[in-house]
């Protein structure tokens, strides 16, 4: 329980220490995680910083109004959310392509107003079902699998094989709540 709480503690301060995250990710246990991860362990906590300052310039510029996640996957940047209109759209993208360190950014935000926190909380629901799905599949690894969902559509990334990635997407079309699947895969075959 001690340990528990330590790292629920060590958490919480990475997420404040922006500029030490490689220092405190490491001391969560991301070693852990990172060894059966396909990215390099400098990709691992790389892929951590771009999206803490992608998250971080984009609350900058919109205090209100927007709603954008992001996820980075071997230097890859994946936006999903909600924008009011395209030019807030354009500016998110153009936000997180001068980040340091990313390769590309997949813009998947819609024009649409700001999700309720019941919408986002099924999004939430989704994405542990995905998971826990993917855990019965032994033609992939779920370490492998990065899952995003937002308004019911559900967003795999990694570095797969395309049976892997294939097996995946099955996996999740065929969970109860998922509308659409979109693979933002990286294929390794």
């Amino acid at each position: 329980m001690r340990n528990l709480l330590l790292a629920a503690l060590l958490g919480i301060a990475a997420v404040n220490l922006s500029g030490c995250v490689p220092v405190v990710a490491v001391g969560v246990g991301a070693g852990a995680m990172m060894a059966d991860d396909r990215r390099t362990a400098g990709t691992y906590l790389m892929d951590e910083e771009i999206e803490l300052k992608a998250a971080s310039r984009i609350r900058e510029a919109y205090k209100e109004g927007v709603h954008v996640n992001v996820t980075s996957y071997n230097r890859r940047l994946l936006l999903t959310g909600e924008t009011a209109d395209a030019a807030a759209r354009a500016k998110v993208e153009q936000i997180a392509k001068e980040v340091p360190n990313v390769r590309e950014v997949q813009n998947e935000v819609l024009l649409a107003g700001t999700s309720s926190i019941m919408a986002r909380s099924n999004d939430a629901y989704i994405t542990t079902k995905v998971k826990a799905r993917f855990l019965d599949d032994r033609r992939f690894s779920i370490n492998h699998v990065k899952v995003v969902t937002e308004a019911g559509t559900v967003f795999l990334m990694g570095l797969v094989k395309h049976e892997e990635g294939g097996a995946a997407a099955e996996v999740a079309a065929k969970t109860s709540g998922v509308a659409k699947v979109v693979k933002v895969f990286e294929y390794q075959d």
